[in-house]
């Protein structure tokens, strides 16, 4: 088993937390991970991207090669399009569609969910608009992590555990809106 996966997005939507979550997950199953994080400006409103791989095998480098990520996990569909060359010919994109626009010359909304598509294995998520219909806007990033759940390799009941684990220290209402916000997830095809 190996999953090679790229998680993008800007400073402040969620993205460390996702790898948090699939990073627990993976320990729980025993298997190994190295993960490498860039956060850029993320504090203002920049770019956030970080590499997750997960195997039953020790893994050599904490870095993803071009080409060879089986998965794209992107809070921001600019940012996606930014990781394209990682992607695996048969590799997943899993990204939201609403646009983070934090810079004056970002491109038409729709040529870059244009290229997204041309990929082929793409899912375009409303998570803005799904996040406000639930009342979980703060979860808008596990929506984002359910859907991706089953091209993890972990089960979706691991993934459940790690977000009780990860953020039970927080509040039961917190893990309870993060659960709903999975399960949310979960069901969009």
């Amino acid at each position: 088993m190996k999953t090679d996966i790229i998680l993008s997005g800007v400073g402040g939507q969620g993205i460390l937390s996702i790898a948090t979550v699939i990073g627990q997950a993976a320990l729980a199953n025993n298997l190994y991970i190295k993960q490498a994080e860039v956060h850029g400006m993320s504090q203002r409103g920049g770019d956030v991207q970080s590499n997750l791989r997960i195997s039953d095998q020790p893994i050599a480098s904490d870095l993803i090669a071009l080409g060879q990520a089986d998965v794209i996990i992107s809070m921001e569909p600019l940012e996606a399009l930014r990781y394209l060359p990682y992607l695996s010919k048969d590799g997943w994109i899993i990204s939201s569609a609403d646009p983070f626009v934090n810079i004056p010359n970002y491109p038409d909304i729709e040529s870059v969910l244009a290229a997204l598509r041309a990929h082929g294995n793409v899912k375009l998520i409303e998570l803005d608009k799904i996040a406000k219909e639930n009342n979980i806007a703060r979860s808008a990033n596990m929506i984002l992590l359910g859907a991706t759940a089953e091209f993890l390799g972990l089960g979706f009941e691991a993934i459940a555990d790690s977000v009780r684990t990860v953020f039970g220290s927080k509040s039961e209402a917190v893990v309870e809106m993060n659960l709903r916000a999975i399960e949310i997830g979960r069901s969009f095809k």
